[in-house]
């Protein structure tokens, strides 16, 4: 046990969590010198669009001339403004130039998301963080909470964004007992509003800062990391560091040219069986890639192979439209004026649309948060088989509202109420039922359910295979990943595949150097992920319309974070299975990488 140097029991005087985890508990302790109730309800990133599309309808927004922004990209406008601590005509401007006409009514959709989740007792992630920084300016609370914390470590510093820099500043005004750890070289994460010059600036903004490197290497091979350093030393601004490892020897890592992205699936799938036969287990070998849409070439030849494989970077499982339905039953029940868990609730039951969904809310409403005022509601007559039934579950999980309670029951009553409904609503009513029979057995694991809600919204599995006793993992199954989410992982061997201009760094990165950096830095973390073997691979041909469907295609140029100076740290390898066919010296070749090329200028030209 975690003792101070008198022997007293300090462990359960640590403090651990996320910034949003964290903000949480401190917001549901002293929040109300700023005017927060203690039991307000926390929105995830669906909930938040969700409520954002209700206000949206309601000032007619979608209505209005032109393409109005969804409710998604609302919400990564508001987001990103508040965690960049910026303008919305700055945030706009620089990440979303096409709403620039929107500007106006932008504003006025925020002012009334703001004022909608005030009046039902919800913060969203970014409330959270915003609420936090305010309650540090408040005199008597934030010197109080100053108090709490002799030191303060933050991990992962890379990956902060402004808001909670500053968080942290007013947490440890001058430094002391401040420590940070990061890798500037990891900073993946700008879209979600991080910056590299948290970590870069540190020292500025901390005078007497004392930097640790930490170069030993205890993952990867020293081929691989030679190359690495050599990608990652091209950098314009970074800390100056070189990876070495006590595994001296090692392959070099393959870069493999690929005829096209067929060809590609082949060798990768090849490469992976062999590695197989030597010992190396499925779940030992990952494919990475830079967007989702990547892997499918890759994904045919699997299924073609029969080669079980489970991909990230999908839906985190809380997300999952079955998960959230039971969730809006005990999100309800906890926060009786939560609308939008309301309306995804009532909208389940046969025979309820929205206008009557509309109304059935606004009877909860006038009644304070009383679910008797559904008792008397006369419901439509596809609906009154499950009515009663329904608010007698409504009351009954009301009845704990704020207690301690047996969560794991309030779970498996909901799950019972709707099983049929799910029967009827989605395909594949078997596994999603598994999925729910271990949320099930997640719940048991919570003091309350305002816990386990807060815990589901703030840290969710990320997939039902992060779940205990998962009936759908196959017994060994190969990985495929973006790069983002493989971040923080590792495997014997890692294949980077459509590392081509254009996929990395992808073409709607390039606008800036800032961008190209973070681009560098994310085939830097795919590079880093092996540990034993490195593939990477380009193709040199992509087709426009698919291959069996014409033979217009386009030349691609490896990715420029792998330029000729450094290719000495690399195995070559030419994947062509018809070196004639293939050679790019040809002048069939040529002649339609000159027409590709003619085509695609006249084309831009009217763009």
């Amino acid at each position: 046990p975690c003792r101070s140097s008198r022997g007293r029991r300090v462990s359960r005087q640590v403090w651990g969590g996320t910034f949003h985890a964290v903000a949480t508990r401190l917001l549901r302790q002293y929040g109300r010198a700023i005017g927060l109730p203690t039991g307000f309800t926390v929105l995830d990133r669906s909930d938040a669009e969700d409520l954002m599309n209700l206000v949206r309808r309601e000032l007619k927004l979608a209505e209005a001339r032109g393409r109005f922004p969804l409710k998604g990209t609302c919400v990564s406008i508001y987001s990103r403004t508040v965690n960049a601590c910026d303008s919305i005509q700055h945030t706009v401007k620089q990440h979303f130039p096409w709403c620039d006409p929107f500007l106006d009514d932008l504003k006025r959709l925020f002012q009334a998301y703001v004022d909608r989740k005030e009046a039902q007792h919800a913060l969203d992630y970014d409330d959270l963080l915003l609420f936090w920084s305010a309650l540090l300016d408040d005199d008597a609370a934030g010197e109080r909470i100053r108090k709490m914390f002799d030191r303060v470590l933050v991990d992962e510093y890379q990956d902060t964004n402004v808001l909670q820099a500053g968080i942290l500043k007013k947490l440890c005004p001058d430094g002391r007992g401040l420590t940070v750890v990061g890798d500037g070289a990891q900073s993946i994460y700008a879209f979600r509003g991080a910056t590299v010059k948290n970590i870069l600036d540190f020292p500025r903004q901390f005078p007497g800062t004392t930097v640790v490197k930490l170069e030993e290497n205890y993952r990867s091979t020293q081929p691989i990391l030679d190359a690495t350093n050599q990608v990652i030393g091209q950098a314009r601004r970074r800390y100056q560091k070189e990876l070495w490892s006590s595994r001296k020897e090692g392959e070099l890592p393959q870069l493999v040219e690929c005829l096209d992205e067929d060809e590609q699936s082949e060798f990768v799938v090849e490469r992976i069986l062999e590695r197989r036969e030597e010992g190396v287990p499925l779940v030992q070998q990952a494919v990475l890639f830079r967007a989702s849409h990547h892997s499918l070439s890759l994904e045919l030849e699997l299924n073609h192979r029969g080669i079980p494989y489970h991909k990230y970077g999908g839906l985190k499982f809380a997300e999952a439209a079955h998960v959230k339905d039971l969730i809006a039953f005990l999100r309800l029940a906890e926060n009786p004026l939560d609308v939008v868990s309301a309306t995804r609730v009532l909208l389940l039951l046969p025979g309820i649309g929205q206008r009557r969904c509309e109304q059935i809310v606004k009877l909860l409403h006038e009644s304070h948060g009383d679910f008797s005022a559904w008792a008397d509601f006369t419901p439509p007559k596809a609906t009154q088989s499950y009515w009663k039934q329904f608010v007698a579950l409504m009351q009954t999980l009301a009845a704990s509202r704020g207690k301690r309670s047996d969560v794991q029951a309030d779970v498996h009553a909901v799950r019972l109420f709707y099983q049929p409904l799910l029967e009827t609503k989605y395909e594949n009513p078997v596994e999603r039922g598994r999925d729910l029979e271990q949320l099930e057995k997640l719940a048991s694991r919570s003091r309350s359910r305002l816990n386990f809600l807060t815990e589901m919204t703030l840290d969710p599995p990320s997939s039902t295979q992060d779940l205990p006793d998962n009936p759908w993992k196959d017994e060994d199954y190969l990985i495929l990943s973006t790069i983002h989410s493989a971040k923080g992982l590792e495997w014997d061997i890692v294949y980077i595949i459509h590392a081509a201009d254009g996929n990395i760094p992808s073409d709607m990165a390039t606008e800036d150097e800032e961008q190209i950096e973070e681009e560098r830095r994310l085939f830097y973390v795919a590079m880093t992920r092996a540990k034993n073997r490195l593939y990477i691979c380009h193709p040199v041909r992509y087709y426009f319309s698919g291959r069996h469907h014409g033979d217009e295609h386009s030349f691609s140029n490896r990715t420029r974070f792998l330029p000729d100076q450094i290719l000495d740290f690399f195995e070559p390898v030419q994947a062509w299975k018809d070196r004639d066919e293939a050679n790019p010296e040809d002048d069939a070749w040529q002649t339609s990488l000159r027409t590709v090329e003619i085509r695609r200028r006249i084309k831009h030209f009217w763009r």
